[in-house]
């Protein structure tokens, strides 16, 4: 039995309303493998009633209807990826319409930075602008917590994902001997949330001159329990050569892992430093106009990716380079503002709540004594609008403010903070959707 949501019978292939995804099928073969498919309404009425709806029509003793449109929703009956070469390019001519990423839920993120301390310790650190170091005598990384038990509790809290970053190198170690994956473990065991792992996702041979692909790594990861790992500075390579040749090797660390496991699975991280400008002629990038002016007063800026922790620049734009891993098979981008990393200033906000279903009925004790600099919605924006996947916030959050800022003002999918969190200066339940609305409002 059918949903009756398309009514008539089907007709004649209409081509004045052609699907343009289907544009290069022809009269070659796609997969279909259903016991069921969409047939007229009514054949005795002849009703031309679906003529809007149909884009497509095929034959299997009766006509019956193989592709809808409906404005910007395709849909189809058959299978794409199991159709070959001809499936991959209804795919293409899919994402080639330009289409904007659905409307998702906002997302708030927990972020993990893990290394190694001076005691060969995995401990949890947050750094200002990727400083992990106390600024004291001893010179020691600075402790936040131990992940497991932070991911833990973040969970609890009501995170919707929490995300990992080794900022260690294990190279020295088998792959299976990673630290990083014994703490997934026990993640995966106590936290049912998304989990991303970033950091060393990428070719690297051991100590036994044992070689693993960057493949071989995620899929250990994945095994271990991450649902989608993320890549920095292979991306940004991979990004520059496709850029400057035009070609995709298929043999990039993104190329490979989104190839064999899904865009969804793939996270690049992209560390961009804002470089202000007098003329937006000066350079061949992507410029703006910012809404807080340079230290000269200057009204213009392209934001220059890094590589190695921020350390090093690199020829290419942040929002080159995010158009350029989406193509490559990115299925979400990390944007850290690296200028904005860690500079929050005292913010301290106590709230309590008489939790009501669906709506807040008070606050108490409301404090304010300083507020964070911020997310970098310049950036945000320039990005969010260059590409259709999701994309996810970070760095500079110093308010409970900057989340529901950042997801008023960008089209930002998710936000994500460490700090601010491992410090208790905000708590996740004070960062969750329903009181960024109250907080508005308030």
């Amino acid at each position: 039995k059918d949903l009756g949501l398309i009514p008539g019978v089907v007709g004649r292939f209409d081509l004045s309303n052609d699907s343009e995804i289907l544009d290069d099928v022809g009269d070659r073969h796609v997969y279909f493998v259903h016991s069921y498919c969409a047939m007229p309404v009514n054949p005795a009425a002849c009703s031309d009633d679906n003529k809007e709806w149909i884009s497509s029509v095929c034959n299997y003793g009766e006509d019956f209807i193989a592709s809808i449109r409906r404005g910007n929703v395709h849909a189809v009956q058959f299978h794409p990826e199991k159709s070959g070469d001809v499936g991959l390019s209804v795919l293409r001519r899919q994402k080639a319409t330009g289409q904007k990423a659905s409307k998702l839920a906002k997302r708030v993120i927990a972020c993990l930075d893990v290394r190694t301390n001076d005691k060969g310790d995995l401990v949890v650190t947050k750094g200002d602008q990727y400083d992990v170091r106390e600024h004291t005598k001893e010179n020691e990384v600075r402790n936040l917590g131990k992940p497991v038990e932070l991911a833990r509790q973040y969970y609890k809290d009501g995170a919707d994902e929490v995300s990992f970053l080794n900022i260690t190198g294990f190279h020295d170690f088998p792959l299976g001997d990673l630290p990083m994956l014994q703490v997934l473990r026990y993640t995966l065991d106590n936290v049912f949330v998304t989990l991303t792992v970033g950091g060393g996702i990428q070719d690297f041979t051991d100590a036994n001159g044992r070689h693993y692909t960057s493949l071989e790594v995620a899929s250990e990861y994945f095994r271990s329990g991450a649902d989608k790992v993320s890549i920095g500075s292979d991306a940004v390579y991979a990004a520059e050569e496709y850029i400057r040749t035009g070609v995709k090797t298929g043999k990039t660390s993104l190329e490979q892992i989104s190839r064999v496991c899904g865009n969804q699975a793939v996270v690049v991280s992209i560390d961009p430093r804002r470089v202000c400008l007098e003329n937006p002629d000066d350079v061949e990038f992507k410029t703006i106009t910012v809404t807080n002016p340079g230290p000269n007063g200057e009204e213009y800026a392209w934001y220059q990716c890094t590589v190695n922790g921020g350390r090093e620049g690199r020829p290419i734009g942040a929002y080159e380079l995010a158009k350029a891993v989406e193509e490559l098979g990115a299925g979400e981008i990390l944007l850290n503002c690296i200028d904005c990393d860690g500079e929050n200033e005292l913010y301290c906000f106590q709230v309590t709540c008489l939790l009501v279903p669906q709506l807040f009925s008070g606050i108490n004790d409301f404090l304010l004594s300083g507020q964070g600099k911020g997310f970098d919605l310049d950036l945000i924006q320039l990005v969010s609008d260059a590409v259709s996947i999701p994309v996810i916030a970070s760095s500079g959050a110093g308010a409970v403010e900057h989340f529901s800022y950042v997801f008023k003002k960008t089209n930002a999918s998710a936000a994500l903070a460490a700090g601010i969190f491992h410090r208790k200066e905000v708590l996740f339940s004070s960062a969750s959707p329903q009181l960024f609305q109250f907080l508005m409002e308030f």
